[in-house]
């Protein structure tokens, strides 16, 4: 390995290093949540429809999945802060496009193709470069900061999108990424980067079939909401009376096997292969790549069930809505920032075990409080636990996973790393969605068949309509259909009552699979290493 800068020049600049990188971090988690409360104006702005824009969003988190553990690859060919600031390049371009984009096609172009290349250069070099630019015994602290800022962003995404929306415009979000680039790359010279003397090649067939598999996979789980998990919604495409979406985790599935049988296959031979197979049996490795994935699963599907409670249950505005978020960016910056100060030399399996049992009670708590006469208040003390949480989680995690391996290899895991907690982020907002759904049609059919108010006609054109699925909406939005319908007072107060008892139950079902997901990654921490990396052992 090239040798790096003194270690007192990297101890001057350890704090604007950190800051850049975690900047970074920062900037491509923001773009999963900033526009999700702009969809509609975006559509209109852009003359395209609401489903194409979330086809954009769902385009970009594609080329993310497809091509995350490539580009962690790269950076081991050209030099983790080359591929660092490269991707920030990328993602500046396609920022810049999508700023100005006319119509859907460029927006794609920017937004999904350009942006999603770019962070998929940016987070596998991140993790890389934090572990070459600290020393084992702080790389905790820094891996926390820098996770922190990834979550804070996803929280912090709703009211930034709602304020620009609102006084503004959407594309000026884009505009400041562009802006933040420029900072990002201005203090990037200062961060040191351990190139590799040798230049493996590519595992290009490697690449082809890790990039399909996770690609079909991570479609799959996106196309779940809408097709149905296992049995399909009407006119939605299915193979023997099964969802594609089976089909489709499962091809991606074969497609991840076959890619990793190649890598065996390739190290036999002497050859460079993508991902070195026997990283995969690093019991510590996947011990914490396994709790990023229950970590990732939990957190994007909190993401979307309280905003939507918020939002839509409750009636605030999207400004009122980030605002209460809030309190969890609070608690999970000082879990993630104060843990690895004051407590150096702290278990990591015991905090990661309470950032779990932190998450698990945030939400049967918050399950356990939705009410119909509940204000936004109540979603308070929750938020606080569950970032109380994921910052335990985020103060550990990064350094575990890195520390498992030798340096060399850590551009390799980054990729590893994020392609796993992308599949997280997928599937927890998938199942969120798609049990919120379930429960909420159950309920409100339930609802609406006990209520001797509603005819018999009314009821079997509502099991009928709601076969494939009833959308959460508010009492405004319920009302104004049912007024455009002509329906009767007597009708449209059951149904309104129905709608609101059929919204709390969606919630509950959604928070039940996130605090079962909580407790399933219980069973998984004993994996985690009892003692910091660059201590000795107990």
């Amino acid at each position: 390995m090239a040798a790096r800068g003194g270690s007192g020049e990297v101890r001057a600049g350890a704090r604007s290093v950190l800051l850049t990188l975690a900047a970074g971090q920062f900037l491509m988690a923001l773009d999963s949540s900033v526009m999700n409360v702009s969809i509609a104006t975006v559509a209109d702005d852009v003359g395209t429809t609401v489903t194409g824009i979330q086809g954009a969003i769902t385009a970009y988190t594609l080329v993310m999945a497809m091509l995350m553990i490539p580009g962690g690859k790269v950076g081991v060919l050209i030099g983790r802060k080359r591929a660092f600031m490269i991707g920030c390049v990328i993602y500046g371009c396609g920022s810049l496009v999508t700023a100005l984009a006319p119509n859907l096609p460029v927006l794609l172009l920017g937004w999904s193709f350009l942006e999603g290349v770019g962070a998929a250069l940016i987070l596998p070099a991140i993790v890389a470069l934090v572990a070459g630019n600290f020393p084992a015994e702080r790389r905790a602290a820094a891996y926390g900061i820098v996770a922190a800022a990834g979550a804070v962003a996803i929280a912090l995404g709703p009211l930034i999108g709602g304020v620009a929306t609102t006084y503004f415009s959407w594309r000026w979000v884009f505009a400041g990424e562009v802006l933040v680039v420029l900072v990002i790359l201005l203090f990037a010279r200062r961060i040191a980067d351990a190139v590799s003397e040798e230049r493996p090649r590519i595992d290009l067939v490697g690449a082809v079939l890790s990039a399909l598999g996770l690609g079909i996979f991570v479609y799959g789980v996106l196309r779940s909401d809408e097709w149905g998990w296992f049995q399909p919604k009407p006119d939605a495409p299915s193979w023997l009376g099964v969802s594609m979406v089976v089909w489709l985790m499962l091809a991606g599935l074969f497609l991840v096997w076959l890619f990793l049988r190649w890598e065996a296959r390739l190290v036999k031979r002497g050859g460079e292969p993508l991902v070195h197979p026997a990283m995969l049996e690093n019991k510590q490795l996947t011990g914490g790549l396994t709790m990023f994935f229950f970590q990732y699963l939990v957190q994007m599907g909190v993401f979307f069930v309280v905003p939507l409670y918020l939002s839509v249950a409750l009636g605030l505005s999207a400004l009122a809505t980030g605002a209460r978020i809030l309190p969890l960016s609070l608690t999970l910056l000082a879990a993630a920032v104060l843990i690895p100060r004051f407590l150096p030399d702290v278990s990591p399996r015991r905090v990661v075990r309470l950032g779990v049992l932190a998450l698990l009670a945030g939400a049967v708590i918050l399950m356990a409080a939705l009410d119909a006469d509940a204000g936004a208040e109540i979603v308070t003390v929750p938020l606080l636990l569950i970032g109380l949480g994921m910052g335990a989680m985020a103060s550990q995690l990064g350094a575990v996973t890195v520390s498992a391996v030798p340096d060399r290899q850590s551009a390799e895991v980054g990729g590893i790393q994020n392609a796993v907690t992308n599949l997280g982020s997928s599937i927890g907002t998938a199942l969120a969605g798609s049990l919120m759904i379930a429960a909420l049609t159950s309920s409100f059919l339930a609802s609406v068949e006990q209520n001797a108010a509603v005819p018999a006609e009314v009821k079997n054109k509502a099991a009928v309509e709601l076969s494939s699925g009833i959308p959460f909406l508010s009492d405004a939005q319920l009302r104004t259909a049912l007024d455009e319908a002509g329906t009767s007072p007597e009708v449209a107060e059951a149904a309104l009552d129905a709608n609101a008892e059929a919204r709390l139950d969606g919630l509950r079902a959604a928070l039940a699979i996130l605090a079962l997901a909580s407790v399933l990654a219980m069973f998984f921490t004993s994996r985690i290493p009892q003692t910091q990396p660059g201590r000795p052992g107990p």
